[in-house]
């Protein structure tokens, strides 16, 4: 059992069908102005598509001096240098530019390159039109590299200067990474851009894949084409089996049938009709019969008894003999069982023309069936029909150029509508609508789509067309358009689109780009609408773009200065600020200034009375004044003083004689991770020390009454300094012992 399996990503890639269908819509313009397109190099390395454009007028010229002065110049996919434009303007040409976007891109960043001084390398092969407009971009000091060797050379010359690195956008991932590593390994100021087309890497990756598993690969593709070359070379490396054919012709048959598992591998500029047609061909049922005995005479006898038998079926097309011709009309011998009828209504007459005028008995004549038996025996037959078959020819060349249509909603109907184009009747499926969900197809009914065509089966009159995928490509071409227009750095306007515990989504002008939660504020939030709206307009910057993943990262507080970047211009020693309570810890309170810059109260500073807990006398939330009693720039830390606010003079509820609060160690962790928190992720190792002075703070408290005359105040002395004062004493301290422990443990012992 033979199985034949087509690799993913075969056939025309963006920019290449994006190329085809411009030249398509170029092509019409041309018709209706009555005049000619030239193109400047062959459109797409595949000759039956440039012959296709060639038959319907368009004129392929090896340079500007073929095209007359005035004249309409396509730019094909490959793109071209800058001199072309110059020289096309002294002509007074009008250029159609069908550059594939992803070579636009790396005219752009060889030109800044160029602009900056930077020597260009590009990795590709020198002859390929492509790497030649590149080389244009790129400036007279830019060097084309085509394999490690020549990378090794170039590299040489290039030492120690500042390069930029581009890539041919068909070249293998492998061959450009080992020329990048050759050049790496001589110059420190190396800037790389992995410029292999998305498409290409996954055309090559599929192919690869799939010619693991088959016993042979076709690869189908134009012998220009470098793209198709490269799938040749990937194929033969894991399959030992490996054919290259252009088209049909160039497929041995003989050479099929020896193998059961046959994979297929298709080029960027592979029509999808020659896909379709190679595969077919080489199914079983059409290769089966190849090795059959030559028909002696008997043979050929039941053949014709079998085709005299066999009737034609409905759509198809005949050619048979006229035998007998009427006012009304005509009679004609298929050659079968039956005759078949051809009406004076299928025909296509001009004003007072009849049948016995036109036709007579032995004409052949050419029809399509419309039905195997008209109710007495016969064959009913169409002329009209016949005709309809040059719109169906338009439709498949559509279908191959993937050229857009306009298609009329007439009907609606079980799972979608009819749209015809033309004579020819296609169906959509409600799927294939709109690019959203549509619950009812009625109204559609009567508008004009514009329509790409998904499948043509003639024989049975049927095709298929997608308003989806016409909508999807033109979404597609915008965002591919807003990608060159978009930089790290830039401040873009952008409305909020919808929430995420971890951020917001920001459209940018139909990109959507992540503003995490920690780059919507230099303060902390709990969750994006505590500062966003959804629908709200606002200036966000581009921090990084990740255009394979789509992705784009976006921050809002770069908008404003980091508070402690600026702490000078706001804040002094001796201010008096308001604040809110946003923390309440055993030590002391952290009161928020303004987002991202919070202050520490001792406990010691929030009354003139003793404070035995904190909580009793503020609240998280309240707004509170206090006075500024240190800045430490270098430490990123802020004491501040409610007391210092207050009238010390004002009466005071009676003091409480009671032990102070001691921070354990347990407080020293979570006064660092307080601060930690507070402070910029970029300062959190910074942020440890204020934090253990905090808490070092809090273990100070001083007491009023010492242990003895001679005796220092306890209370009022580090760790280090207790530890000390016992081995003084000769008392013995537990190694882990708290401040709390030690002096009890000292107090003990000198009572």
């Amino acid at each position: 059992m033979r199985t034949i399996t087509l690799a993913d990503h075969a056939g025309f890639c963006f920019g290449v069908g994006q190329a085809v269908e411009r030249t398509a819509a170029e092509m019409e313009k041309a018709q209706l102005r009555g005049s000619k397109l030239y193109c400047l190099g062959s459109l797409i390395h595949n000759k039956a598509v440039t012959r296709a454009f060639g038959e319907k007028g368009m004129v392929t010229v090896r340079s500007l001096e073929e095209v007359p002065p005035g004249a309409f110049v396509l730019i094909r996919a490959h793109g071209e240098p800058p001199e072309t434009f110059q020289e096309a303007a002294r002509k007074d040409l009008t250029l159609i530019d069908a550059t594939c976007p992803f070579v636009s891109k790396i005219h752009h960043l060889a030109a800044e390159a160029a602009s900056g001084q930077r020597r260009v390398v590009i990795v590709g092969d020198p002859s390929h039109p492509e790497v030649i407009g590149i080389t244009g971009w790129a400036g007279a000091r830019a060097i084309t590299v085509n394999d490690p060797g020549d990378a090794e050379a170039a590299a040489l010359l290039l030492k120690d200067q500042p390069v930029t690195v581009v890539a041919q956008t068909t070249i293998t991932g492998e061959k450009f990474q080992a020329c990048v590593d050759r050049i790496r390994s001589y110059t420190e100021d190396l800037i790389v851009y992995d410029t292999i087309c998305q498409a290409t890497k996954q055309r090559q990756d599929a192919a690869l894949e799939l010619a693991g598993k088959s016993d042979m690969m076709v690869v189908i593709g134009d012998r220009t084409s470098s793209n198709s070359q490269k799938l040749v070379e990937i194929c033969e490396k894991v399959c030992k089996t490996v054919l290259f054919v252009e088209n049909l012709d160039d497929l041995p048959l003989q050479e099929v049938e020896k193998y059961c598992k046959i994979g297929v591998a298709a080029g960027a500029s592979a029509p999808e009709r020659i896909i379709k047609e190679v595969i077919a061909t080489m199914s079983e049922d059409f290769t089966k019969d190849l090795q059959a005995e030559e028909t002696n005479e008997m043979s050929a006898f039941m053949d014709e008894i079998e085709k005299s038998l066999r009737l034609p079926g409905r759509g198809e097309v005949i050619t048979g003999e006229v035998v007998q011709v009427t006012d009304d009309y005509i009679v004609i011998n298929l050659g079968c069982k039956k005759d078949g009828i051809l009406p004076k209504s299928e025909m296509v007459l001009e004003d007072e023309q009849n049948l016995t005028a036109l036709f007579k008995e032995g004409d052949e004549i050419q029809a399509k069936v419309i039905k195997s038996d008209d109710g007495d025996g016969n064959i009913l037959l169409s002329k009209k029909k016949l005709q309809s078959g040059v719109h169906w020819d338009e439709i498949t060349a559509a279908l191959d150029s993937k050229e857009i249509v306009n298609a009329t909603v007439v009907k609606e109907v079980k799972g979608g509508v009819i749209a015809t184009y033309k004579e020819v009747s296609g169906f959509i499926p409600m799927s294939q609508l709109a690019d959203h969900y549509v619950e009812s197809a009625a109204e559609y009914v009567g508008k004009t789509l514009p329509v790409k065509v998904t499948r043509v089966d003639q024989r049975r009159n049927k095709a298929v067309f997608s308003h989806k995928a016409f909508l999807n490509e033109e979404k597609y071409k915008k965002i591919a358009e807003i990608w060159q227009t978009l930089n790290v750095g830039d401040v873009v306007e952008g409305k909020v689109m919808r929430f995420t515990d971890y951020g917001a989504f920001v459209d940018i002008g139909g990109l959507d780009g992540l503003l995490h939660i920690s780059e919507i504020s230099w303060g902390k939030l709990k969750h994006p609408q505590e500062a966003l709206e959804i629908g709200q307009i606002i200036n966000v910057k581009i921090l990084s773009m990740n255009e394979e993943k789509g992705k784009i990262s976006l921050g809002l507080k770069q908008n404003a200065p980091e508070p402690w970047s600026v702490i000078d211009d706001n804040y002094a020693e001796g201010n008096v600020i308001s604040g809110k309570v946003v923390q309440i810890k055993e030590y002391g309170a952290f009161v928020e200034l303004e987002p991202g810059l919070d202050g520490l109260v001792h406990i010691s500073e929030v009354a003139h009375k003793r404070v035995n807990k904190i909580s009793e006398e503020l609240t998280i939330g309240q707004m509170v004044q206090a006075k500024v009693l240190e800045i430490d720039r270098e430490r990123r830390r802020i004491s501040l003083s409610i007391k210092e606010t207050l009238d010390p003079n004002a009466p005071q509820p009676e003091s409480y004689e009671e032990e102070p609060v001691e921070a354990p160690e347990e407080a020293v962790a979570e006064a660092e991770e307080a601060v930690i928190t507070e402070a910029p992720v970029e300062e959190t190792a910074e942020a440890v020390e204020p934090a253990e002075a905090a808490a070092e703070e809090a273990e100070e408290e001083p007491e009023e009454e010492a242990v003895g005359s001679d005796t220092p105040s306890l209370k009022n002395l580090k760790k280090a300094e207790l530890a000390a004062f016992a081995e003084e004493k000769g008392i013995e301290l537990p190694a882990k012992a708290t401040n709390a422990e030690m002096i009890q443990i000292i107090e003990t012992a000198l009572e």
